[in-house]
């Protein structure tokens, strides 16, 4: 049997939680909570995907999020803390600490920002930019392996309904 009719007959942790509340509080419409519910507990689920898919590399998701975005930003692969924060969503003490590991691993240096006298930038060095080139490899094929449950058809139609959803929840 493949694995998309596997997962449509089998139950999850939402059906549980839903018949629960609908035993318990029948007043109220779990319908939006068999959606969002879902896919809180579906990153739980991805985010330890990643971080197996990363543990060969001796990074965490937070760090691999950082490096792949100065990465994707292009040479010369740096960015302020903040474009970074902004881009990774994580606090600004979050990003300190990150920050703090990357360097001390040598996958990052901070240097004084040319346009600011208070800022700093963050540059990828030549060592990050080897590791995030090794590691975004098996991170794409998990995402892939998590996927292989849908159809082309279905991944394409998810994908637009996920970003009507982030994009309507956004802020301005």
């Amino acid at each position: 049997m493949n694995s998309a009719r596997r997962t449509e007959r089998r139950n999850d942790v939402l059906d549980e939680l839903l018949e629960d509340w609908q035993r318990e509080r029948p007043e109220i419409d779990t319908a939006a909570m068999s959606i969002v519910g879902r896919i809180i507990y579906l990153s739980g689920l991805l985010q330890i995907d990643a971080n197996k898919a990363l543990k060969p590399f001796n990074i965490r998701y937070t760090d691999f999020d950082v490096l792949a975005t100065l990465r994707r930003r292009g040479d010369p692969f740096e960015m302020t803390p903040t474009q970074l924060r902004q881009s990774v969503l994580i606090t600004s003490g979050a990003m300190t600490a990150c920050l703090d590991r990357l360097e001390k691993s040598a996958f990052v240096r901070r240097q004084p920002d040319p346009n600011d006298r208070r800022g700093t930038i963050v540059k990828m060095t030549d060592t990050g930019k080897s590791l995030i080139d090794a590691a975004i490899v098996p991170r794409f094929e998990v995402a892939a392996e998590v996927l292989a449950a849908l159809g082309k058809t279905e991944r394409e139609k998810l994908s637009t309904l996920l970003k009507k959803l982030t994009v309507s929840h956004e802020p301005p």
